[in-house]
C-alpha cells in the first residue's frame, strides 16, 4: 500500500464507520465516557483521533470541555452532522503532533487508534508532544489491544467479520513481526459489489509503551482490563494504560 497516508482510512470508511462498528458505540461508548469524565475531574479534554465522535459526544453530554485532533476531513464532517458536534474544536492533522492550544487534564486515544502511528519513532513524538500538553496533575489514557501473535499463519489472516442475508464481511490481513506491522482490508461485499477499506498498524506491547512513556517523562499510574477498572491479566485482550508524569 505504497499510497496509504495518515488520512486514507478515515477518508475511505467515514460513510459506512458508524454502522460497521455500531457494537462499540451506545452503551460501551456510554461506559468509556464516563470513566474519561472521571479521569478528568472538570477540566479539559483532548480527543487523539476524534473520528464521528463516538466518545468525544457523550464526554461532551457529562459536562467536559472536549477537543479533537483527525487525519481525516471526512470523519470530522460526519461529527460535524451530529447533534453538539459542532460545539467540539477540531483540528485536522497527524495527532502525533498534539496540534492543539493550552494544556489538557485528560489526553485520550481509544479503539487501537494509537497503532495508527506506522512507527516507533511516531509513537515515541506523540507520547513527547501530548506530555506537553498535560497539565500537572494530568494523564494520558490509551485504551489498546495486546498483540496476539497466533492470529497471523505464515503471516497472514482471513476472518469473517459479518454474515448478513445480504452482505458479508471479510477481514484480510499481512503481518510482519520484524516491524510489528499489520497490513489489512476490510472487505464489505453486497449485491452493490466489493467495497475495500485499507487499514495499517504498528502495534506494540503494553510494556513497549510504558518505556515510550518513560522517554516522555511520564510512568504508567494505572492499567486496566476494561474500562470498569477491570484487573489487568496475563489473560486480558485489551487494556486502558493511565500515565501521569513520572
Amino acid at each position: 500500500m505504497s499510497d496509504y497516508g495518515p488520512e486514507t482510512y478515515g477518508e475511505r470508511i467515514a460513510d459506512v464507520y458508524d454502522e460497521l462498528y455500531a457494537e462499540r458505540f451506545g452503551e460501551q461508548a456510554e461506559e468509556i465516557a464516563t470513566a474519561l469524565a472521571g479521569l478528568a475531574r472538570g477540566g479539559r479534554a483532548l480527543e487523539l483521533g476524534i473520528g464521528t465522535g463516538r466518545i468525544a459526544l457523550p464526554l461532551q453530554a457529562r459536562g467536559i470541555d472536549v477537543q479533537g485532533i483527525d487525519s481525516s476531513a471526512q470523519m470530522v464532517t460526519k461529527l460535524r452532522a451530529k447533534p453538539g458536534g459542532d460545539r467540539i474544536r477540531v483540528a485536522i492533522g497527524d495527532f502525533a503532533d498534539v496540534g492543539a492550544e493550552g494544556e489538557f487534564s485528560v489526553i485520550f486515544v481509544v479503539f487501537n487508534t494509537f497503532f495508527g502511528l506506522l512507527s516507533q519513532e511516531e509513537q515515541v513524538r506523540c507520547f513527547r508532544n501530548v506530555s506537553k500538553r498535560l497539565t500537572p496533575d494530568g494523564v494520558f489514557v490509551i485504551e489498546a489491544f495486546v498483540p496476539d501473535q497466533t492470529l497471523h499463519v505464515r503471516g497472514q489472516s482471513t476472518s469473517v467479520t459479518r454474515v448478513e442475508a445480504d452482505s458479508v464481511g471479510l477481514d484480510v490481513s499481512r503481518h510482519d513481526p520484524v516491524t510489528q506491522r499489520v497490513t489489512s482490508q476490510h472487505l464489505l461485499i453486497s449485491e452493490s459489489g466489493v467495497r475495500l477499506y485499507p487499514v495499517q498498524l504498528r502495534y506494540a506491547w503494553p510494556t513497549e509503551l510504558d518505556l515510550m512513556a518513560q522517554l516522555a517523562g511520564l510512568r504508567l499510574r494505572e492499567r486496566w482490563g476494561g474500562w470498569k477498572g477491570e484487573r489487568f491479566t496475563a489473560t486480558s485482550g485489551s487494556h486502558v494504560s493511565i500515565y501521569e508524569r513520572g
